[in-house]
């Protein structure tokens, strides 16, 4: 078994924020993680990158329980396990090269950091990566100077510089436009499908769960409340997944270029996302 959840809990307080938590993924697969804010789904990502300590519970990676790791080892699993932000986690007055580079920090001296020295094969790796993800022309500048597609691309593309075997996502396309998100989830299933690695994504989206995903786990109140394939994600499904009554409407939280959402969408999207 490559990956294994085993009753993964945090509490704050007394409120579990991820309570009992269980799934395996036997291969390298594309998993989704749909549900509203505050199901907890954000939390168990950072649970998975050790970003935050677990309260009990073991995460299995190829037999390791990543959960127990500390110090170096830790360290060695946060290269192995790539995180990607909503909000792009960039150094906005930095080119867009030496973001990339970031990737490789775990792994440098302060000083070498400090001074900005990089080995020319990481830099040609680093730029063989912005041009596999067709943004290699941008390399020269600043990350403040792209838009938010091309940020949330290099951000994949500092990823991918760790050379991971898991890619977590936490609602990479949130803020993004439907054109610049159809870019970067096809980016995404296409390095699964080419690389062969773990990507896990937290979305907003049912269409998107759908289009891209081969699996997908719905999370309400910090539990696994559905684990399935896209075909059986049906909208009574995902009212049930949402706590939502028959009003719910999926375009809605659509991101489907052809089928943008109404004003009165998009207002429903916005308060049962909150």
């Amino acid at each position: 078994m490559l990956l294994q959840v085993r009753n993964v809990t945090r509490l704050f307080g007394t409120k579990a924020a991820v309570d009992a938590v269980s799934f395996d993924l036997p291969k390298p697969g594309f998993v989704g993680i749909i549900g509203r804010s505050g199901a907890g789904k954000s939390t168990l990502l950072r649970l998975m990158n050790r970003l935050t300590d677990a309260t009990r519970g073991e995460i299995l990676f190829e037999g390791r329980n990543v959960l127990s790791l500390d110090g170096a080892a830790k360290r060695e699993w946060q290269s192995q396990c790539a995180m990607i932000f909503q909000q792009f986690n960039l150094v906005p007055r930095l080119n867009v090269a030496s973001n990339v580079l970031h990737g490789l920090l775990n792994r440098r001296s302060t000083v070498a950091t400090l001074l900005d020295f990089w080995p020319d094969d990481d830099v040609l790796k680093a730029l063989a990566i912005l041009d596999r993800l067709g943004i290699a022309e941008q390399a020269p500048k600043r990350a403040e100077a792209l838009s938010g597609g091309q940020q949330q691309r290099v951000a994949i593309a500092r990823a991918l510089m760790q050379d991971p075997k898991v890619i977590l996502a936490d609602e990479p396309i949130a803020s993004l436009d439907p054109m610049n998100a159809q870019i970067v989830m096809d980016t995404l299933r296409r390095i699964h499908d080419e690389d062969k690695r773990v990507v896990i994504a937290n979305l907003h989206t049912l269409d998107t769960a759908r289009r891209y995903c081969d699996r997908v786990i719905g999370m309400r109140d910090g539990r696994v409340v559905f684990d399935g394939t896209p075909d059986q994600l049906t909208t009574g499904v995902a009212r049930d997944i949402y706590g939502a009554d028959a009003s719910f409407s999926e375009s809605a939280t659509s991101t489907s270029i052809d089928a943008l959402p109404s004003d009165a969408d998009a207002e429903y999207a916005r308060h049962m996302l909150a």
